[in-house]
């Protein structure tokens, strides 16, 4: 059922794969996807300033952090990809310096995501290098 992973079955995937004792009600639940809309928000307004200034780096990396530890990684990874394919070269390097950058994301919209097709923004490489 999940072998692709569609914005049809998103909320589905999510759920199956969400892993925090923590959580008492539907709220959390929504509160943790809802990170990924956050992080979508962030890469964007990155996106239209190519000010690497603008860039807030640790606070994409903790949101990050926070959803690694609430669902699985694997399925993380591809619900990331799918939710923010058109910011790939952003997260990639971000995924890359938390270990879970995969060399292949399967099942995407019907296609698999091979790392290296994607080029990471140069400038987040080399300020994620000085953390």
């Amino acid at each position: 059922m999940f072998e692709n992973l569609t914005d049809k079955n998103f909320s589905l995937f999510a759920a199956k794969f969400y892993e925090d004792p923590n959580c008492i009600d539907i709220l959390d639940f929504q509160q943790d996807l809802d990170r990924i809309k956050y992080l979508k928000r962030l890469f964007r307004r990155y996106e239209e300033t190519k000010d690497i200034n603008d860039l807030k780096e640790r606070l994409i990396i903790n949101h990050l952090v926070v959803l690694y530890n609430v669902f699985d990684s694997q399925a993380l990874t591809r619900m990331l990809s799918l939710k923010l394919s058109e910011h790939l070269p952003v997260l990639k390097p971000f995924l890359a310096l938390l270990g879970q950058w995969p060399k292949i994301v399967y099942g995407i919209n019907g296609i698999n995501i091979i790392s290296e097709t994607i080029t990471s923004d140069s400038e987040i490489v080399k300020k994620l290098g000085t953390i």
